[in-house]
């Protein structure tokens, strides 16, 4: 996934989809340490795109105006 299509996504889908992609990340670590993973690339495929979705959000959140 491209940074360029998260802007096109809500807040909540970004969310969403950070924790769809964790729970794939602690699976994929389980089947890693039973020795069962066989596309081990997608570890690190994983983390770049939960760190992009979370880069997204933090950037979103720095442009809205303060609440006082």
């Amino acid at each position: 996934m491209k940074f360029a299509e998260l802007k096109d996504l809500t807040p909540h889908e970004m969310v969403v989809r950070s924790g769809d992609m964790r729970r794939e990340l602690f699976n994929l670590r389980l089947q890693k340490a039973s020795a069962q993973l066989e596309k081990t690339a997608r570890l690190r495929t994983l983390r770049k795109e939960i760190a992009r979705i979370e880069t997204a959000i933090s950037q979103r959140r720095k442009s809205q105006p303060a609440a006082v």
